[in-house]
């Protein structure tokens, strides 16, 4: 029988989950044995799970799970260095060189487990199957917003929190911008076509904020792109891939700009495929911006968990994409799971030619 075990994140200000209580009383009805860690800052309550019908386990418990179990989470371990033996579902970002990444590979292959990266699930064309990249597109726009409203201050950006619908954050973020008594600012989107691009885009619009939307036709040539410069605010909807083009260089910090914030949804400064060359790390909700010019200002944006700032409409919305793939658990070399355990050997492979 196979047996999901859905582990509390232990990452602050992450309160997202990737299966609704409807998801696990399906999964349950299938013949599947479904854990669910208690969590206190879960959107969705323990209590919802049981109802379900799922097994609940103290907060923190997914080491001591079964051999067989596969844990699922969304967001990273704790960096305690530990031999992972288990199948894990999860964001493992490991498999385009990041420092943290290998690490990480090297615990799985220390202890003989697995990771499933969600991040490649696809199907035999490789689409990916789940994302939660509208609503990461739509809080990095929100975020960038921010940033841009507090400049005008002569400020920057402060600490953000989760909002507990769409509703209240478009509210607050209005009063924000209409208080700077400016003109909206320009914002360019790349990548408007995907799933982040058009969060990122609706955001903006839903602000009155004039976009210029760029996709694959806009950047083929492969740059340089001055236009990028010429907007107030540019959102970085493209993930860090081989052949990806540079739209920010590390010169783009010089003066002679209208560029003021960049918000980099995809966030993957850490890659050398990174569009993005003007930062070298992730900023948090307690300081949203990493300030990396000054004259005039140029505030980067580049928090890796955006989504969990709308816990209840991401996680809702990724649990209604991911569940049809969780249903083939049944048949784990199959398919979306075949392809990623395959990936995962590949790399996990390469640790030991290094």
């Amino acid at each position: 029988m196979t047996h999901l075990w859905v582990r509390a994140e232990s990452r602050a200000n992450e309160d997202r989950v990737g299966i609704t209580p409807d998801g696990v009383a399906q999964l349950i009805a299938q013949g599947m044995q479904v854990t669910v860690e208690d969590s206190p800052r879960r959107i969705i309550p323990t209590k919802d799970y049981a109802r379900a019908g799922a097994a609940i386990a103290p907060e923190g418990s997914w080491p001591t799970a079964p051999d067989d179990a596969i844990v699922f989470g969304l967001k990273e371990l704790p960096e305690d260095g530990t031999p992972l033996r288990h199948r894990h579902v999860m964001f493992g970002h490991a498999f385009k060189g990041q420092p943290a990444g290998q690490v990480l590979l090297r615990r799985f292959a220390a202890g003989g487990g697995t990771l499933l990266d969600l991040e490649y699930l696809t199907d035999d064309t490789g689409r990916r199957l789940a994302a939660f990249g509208y609503w990461a597109g739509y809080a990095g726009a929100a975020v960038s917003l921010l940033a841009w409203a507090a400049q005008q201050g002569g400020g920057v950006c402060g600490p953000v929190r989760a909002w507990p619908d769409r509703a209240p954050m478009l509210d607050d973020l209005r009063a924000r911008l209409d208080g700077t008594a400016r003109p909206r600012p320009r914002a360019l989107v790349i990548g408007a076509g995907g799933r982040v691009g058009r969060g990122a885009t609706d955001l903006m619009t839903a602000m009155g904020v004039p976009v210029t939307a760029w996709d694959m036709a806009e950047t083929a040539h492969g740059g340089p792109f001055p236009e990028v410069l010429m907007h107030d605010i540019l959102i970085n909807a493209i993930l860090a891939q081989p052949g990806a083009p540079v739209f920010v260089s590390a010169e783009a910090v010089a003066p002679g700009r209208a560029l003021t914030v960049i918000g980099d949804v995809a966030c993957d400064p850490t890659s050398d495929f990174s569009p993005i060359k003007v930062y070298d790390r992730t900023t948090t909700w307690e300081a949203p911006v990493l300030r990396v010019a000054e004259a005039p200002v140029l505030d980067v944006m580049a928090i890796d968990n955006l989504p969990s700032m709308l816990p209840r409409e991401s996680s809702e919305d990724y649990a209604a994409q991911l569940l049809p793939v969780l249903q083939g658990l049944d048949a784990p070399g199959d398919g979306a799971w075949g392809r990623a355990a395959a990936l995962y050997r590949d790399h996990a492979g390469r640790l030991t030619q290094t």
